[in-house]
């Protein structure tokens, strides 16, 4: 049954409560629970995972079209990863709503939880962000209405789905370069006597699209044709372990057309690679394995369309639910091979994802090394930090001087520190200005020197700061900075500048500086006006940073005001000239 009434349960930050005394809900909420019957469930009495992603489109769906009012498509799923399974006479339940409408797609977050009944537990099983298309209407293309954050969290959100969409657009193109780069890296794979033929695990399916399957508007609901590729992934893997596997993640994926009533969908799937993984008593064990799954769909003689293909991981777990050690696979010659090495670069790149994208800010350590693999993740990660720290409304004023405000806020037993200002500049012209680290040092005093090490692309520089040192006799510090840029999507958005700390190797720490890092720094840039803008500069004080700032805040000197002083008047000198950025040829 789905639950769209006021009395669901929802999900939603501290503030709750409106002016009328109501309970705050989102309007495009919509929430789905289900009890986990024996016909939804596998033979070892878990909630097939083919079941569980048809409730969770339907419900997203649900939301997407009670904010777009019309009928709306699955156009991609976020990676998933799954927690923790669900047993039989367990409660699930959904919870989906629009975080972001853009011109005719919207993000829809999705949270599943799982309830016992019987010792009253809850807990998280996973949680997704898909991106459904509404659909034509006979008068046209449909112009989505905007979605109006009220909470925090919605805030929060709403800001974070821009950036998420802007990875998606570039996802595929990305991970075709890194595969391309990373597979003639990665050598032969071994020969194993013990090996499972590849070809063994290859399975192919075929399901005719029948009414059930489809929405109501007879295409094929993009959760069914994720349950059914799910099926076929699950006999591949089984056919690989002899045992029973557990789904662990699903890789980002788009559909590439839509399925009707009537077609013949066509399911191929085959397990690429076995993966290796340390544990406490056995090192490097095989614990994982990807399978690769194409749906291709037709009707009558007419040729195999492409409707999606996904990556899923499997586990095998014993009765401790432990990962259980799988055997090794012996790839087929030539496509084989390319799917085993290419498998192995996907392994590396969804590690990168999972551990820059997925951790809490507090988890990712300072200085995370950087390299083309992984820096699309680490400019998402630089960006969402500091978007994060914007949204935040729980700011102290610590002073005030001259209309330059110093905020700070204690979290997580780290200090954080805001200094909002306004200048009689164009929004644009304050974003081209300090974007260019290289001219900092024009008004911050901090800032000696700053060169340019690389022009990834142009949202993302890596730079070079020397500071001097705090006190006398010790040394001045440097810090290795990935500086990332963005424009606003839309006037809801500002202008951003993010900071943080990465290490490289062709740039280690030298006996003449004290290695400094940044956790999350920069600047966000709001148009008031056309002529009137106002700028916040951010940084989540580390250790490294700490002595530039403690005396501020502890109101013991009044040197962010001379600093930001001197910034304004930097821009106001330079508010009609070219600010050029960091050519590519460095």
């Amino acid at each position: 049954m789905t639950s769209e009434g006021k009395d669901a349960g929802i999900m939603l930050d501290p503030q709750l409560i409106q002016e009328t005394g109501e309970v705050y809900r989102n309007p495009t909420e919509v929430q789905m629970s289900q009890i986990v019957l024996p016909c939804h469930a596998n033979h070892c009495g878990e909630l097939s995972v083919g079941q569980l992603l048809k409730w969770m489109d339907s419900t997203a769906c649900l939301s997407a079209e009670r904010h777009a009012g019309c009928s709306c498509v699955t156009a991609s799923v976020d990676d998933i990863h799954f927690e923790h399974t669900i047993g039989v006479g367990q409660v699930v339940s959904i919870i989906a709503k629009v975080n972001r409408a853009f011109t005719s797609s919207m993000e829809v977050g999705i949270l599943v939880t799982c309830e016992d009944l019987y010792s009253d537990r809850q807990w998280k099983v996973c949680h997704a962000f898909a991106t459904f298309v509404s659909r034509r209407t006979e008068s046209g293309k449909v112009q989505l209405k905007q979605v109006i954050p009220y909470t925090q969290m919605e805030q929060m959100e709403y800001s974070l789905a821009a950036e998420r969409r802007r990875m998606r657009l570039i996802h595929a193109e990305i991970i075709t370069d890194l595969l391309s780069s990373s597979t003639a890296q990665l050598g032969e794979c071994q020969e194993y006597d013990d090996a499972v033929p590849s070809e063994k695990t290859r399975v192919e399916s075929v399901e005719l699209v029948l009414p059930p399957h489809a929405n109501h508007q007879v295409s094929t609901f993009g959760g069914q044709i994720m349950a059914w590729m799910e099926n076929v992934a699950t006999i591949a893997a089984s056919r690989l372990c002899n045992a029973h596997p557990t789904l662990r993640t699903i890789d980002m994926f788009h559909f590439r057309g839509p399925s009707h009533i009537g077609d013949r969908l066509v399911l191929k799937a085959i397990v690429n690679n076995a993966f290796k993984h340390s544990s406490e008593n056995v090192l490097l064990m095989l614990c994982s394995m990807e399978v690769g799954v194409c749906a291709e769909a037709y009707q009558g003689g007419e040729p195999l369309r492409h409707i999606n293909s996904a990556f899923m991981t499997f586990e095998v777990l014993d009765s401790d639910r432990k990962p259980r050690t799988l055997p090794h696979l012996r790839p087929e010659p030539v496509d084989g091979r390319r799917r085993y090495k290419e498998a192995v670069a996907r392994k590396k790149i969804r590690l990168d994802r999972k551990y820059i994208i997925s951790c809490k800010q507090t988890q990712v350590p300072l200085s995370v090394p950087w390299d083309p693999s992984n820096q699309m993740y680490l400019s998402y990660n630089n960006v969402s930090a500091l978007k994060l720290m914007d949204t935040r409304n729980n700011w102290v004023l610590t002073s005030e001087k001259n209309k330059v405000r110093l905020y700070t806020l204690e979290e997580n037993h780290m200090l954080c520190v805001k200094v909002e200002m306004y200048v009689s500049v164009p929004a644009e012209q304050v974003f081209h200005l300090l974007s260019d680290l290289r001219r900092r040092k024009e008004w911050d005093r901090h800032y000696e020197e700053c060169e340019v090490i690389n022009q990834a692309d142009e949202d993302d520089t890596l730079y070079r700061v020397v500071t001097p040192s705090v006190s006398k006799g010790s040394k001045g510090k440097d810090f290795i900075l990935l500086a990332s840029r963005r424009k606003p999507c839309d006037s809801r958005d500002p202008y951003l500048i993010a900071l943080r700390s990465v290490t490289l190797p062709n740039h280690p720490p030298t006996e003449d500086f004290s290695r400094g890092e940044v956790l999350c720094a920069g600047f966000t840039i709001w148009e008031e006006s056309s002529s009137v803008t106002k700028f916040t500069y951010y940084n989540q004080a580390t250790p490294g940073v700490l002595p530039y700032i403690s005396t501020d805040v502890a109101g013991l000197s009044s040197s962010f005001y001379s600093t930001f002083s001197a910034c304004s008047q930097f821009l106001e000198a330079n508010k009609d000239s070219l600010s050029a950025l960091p050519s590519s040829s460095f």
